[in-house]
């Protein structure tokens, strides 16, 4: 009974102890939402502490609708709730309903780690269910609807300076916010009369950055165009059809038609002399062939002088390596790598590893001649045991394991002469 009470008792006193990882779910529907286009499902997860691996947010399905998880920045947040402080991470799904109706996201789990009161937790939390309705477009019959849709074309040389049997490459670029690359339709190019035309795989890009926090999608077909006969020859225009999210109407983009001028070939003049290769002489030959065996003894005495070179040679790598990471110039370089990546418990227990390395009985003893170290360490181990909120700052901590100017004596040395001393 008294054990009972006593847990009553620290859990109110310690409202951090009883504080369990959440997560919310929001759609941001904005206006009426069409078919085609692209809407934002951001999840927040929190815990108490800090968290030692990203969440890991599955996929799903949903009916009639495209869900991805693009490659972007998570984003750190924090939060209080009933006096307790949070570490959050938010990420975006994108899901692109292909026709109306109504749709619903099931509950999404969520596994992660993090440490709480210096203790590593495993961790686990459920979105609630949301439910968003998609409208029909109106006067649109195509899927792709998005916003801010470029069209745009170039060539890889001038089109009116061909000769017969010239390729041409020309290049299409199709840009849009607010969708999915895969989504962006093809261009239709049309079929020149008198010209043969090749396709390539097109090229689909998301998340091209364009400035002000905003990112598009990018669609890039290429075709390349021949001919052997001469004249002139006319590639159609291209209309490009989408549905705008920004006036809710169908929008047309078009490219002008563009005439290709095939010159004939120039033809070769005179008739290319066949040259007689000349036999070498007997003499010329016997000293080839002498010169080859010099050459192959030559090889050979080389092959033989260096048979030794590489054990030697890795020899002398195991030991150059095996000097480097024993040297204090080391120790120091892969400690300021792990103050700047590895997980905080990872970091003081290496540090207390090169306290001892440097002959230093304790770490207090070690970083009093770094004041700027000291005081990072005094945050890392507030951070780790105190159960409080502190910053540890990493930069500032790897930046202070700078070389120390005057006593580099360890703590643990006597002060004592020597007994014999040598002269």
């Amino acid at each position: 009974m008294k054990i009972r009470f006593a847990c009553l008792f620290a859990l109110m006193i310690n409202p951090a102890f009883a504080a369990d990882p959440f997560a919310r779910s929001t759609i941001n529907t904005g206006s009426t939402i069409v078919p085609g286009q692209q809407i934002r499902l951001t999840v927040d997860v929190f815990a108490p502490g800090f968290f030692t691996s990203p969440p890991d947010l599955p996929l799903f399905d949903i009916p009639n609708a495209l869900v991805t998880l693009p490659e972007e920045r998570a984003q750190n947040l924090v939060e209080t709730v009933d006096g307790v402080q949070y570490s959050g991470i938010r990420r975006r799904y994108a899901i692109v309903p292909e026709k109306p109706g109504a749709f619903s996201v099931l509950p999404i789990k969520i596994d992660f780690t993090y440490t709480a009161d210096g203790k590593p937790l495993k961790g686990s939390v459920n979105t609630v269910p949301t439910t968003f309705e998609v409208a029909t477009a109106n006067n649109s019959g195509t899927l792709f609807s998005a916003r801010d849709v470029e069209i745009a074309q170039s060539f890889d040389r001038d089109p009116a300076t061909l000769g017969s049997g010239d390729v041409l490459v020309r290049t299409i670029v199709v840009t849009a916010k607010d969708t999915q690359a895969m989504l962006i339709p093809p261009v239709d190019i049309g079929a020149p009369s008198g010209v043969k035309q090749y396709l390539k795989p097109p090229r689909i890009e998301d998340g091209i950055s364009v400035g002000r926090g905003e990112t598009e999608s990018r669609r890039t077909e290429t075709v390349s165009y021949t001919t052997d006969a001469e004249g002139g020859f006319i590639l159609p225009p291209i209309r490009y059809t989408w549905f705008n999210l920004e006036t809710s109407t169908e929008t047309t983009a078009d490219l002008p038609a563009v005439t290709l001028s095939v010159a004939a070939a120039v033809a070769r003049r005179g008739i290319t002399p066949e040259l007689q290769s000349v036999q070498p002489s007997p003499f010329e030959q016997r000293r080839a062939v002498m010169g080859w065996v010099l050459l192959a003894l030559a090889a050979l005495a080389a092959a033989w002088w260096a048979r030794g070179l590489p054990g030697f040679a890795l020899e002398r790598l195991v030991y150059l390596r095996g000097e480097i990471e024993t040297s204090r110039w080391y120790r120091l370089h892969t400690l300021r790598r792990t103050i700047r990546t590895a997980p905080p418990e990872m970091v003081y227990s290496a540090l207390h590893d090169w306290s001892a390395q440097e002959g230093f009985r304790t770490l207090g003893g070690r970083i009093s001649d770094y004041p700027d170290l000291a005081k990072e360490v005094e945050a890392l181990e507030r951070m780790l045991y105190s159960g409080g909120h502190h910053t540890f700052d990493r930069r500032r901590a790897a930046r202070a394991l700078a070389p120390v100017r005057g006593r580099q004596t360890p703590r643990n040395v006597s002060a004592l002469p020597e007994l014999n001393p040598s002269r």
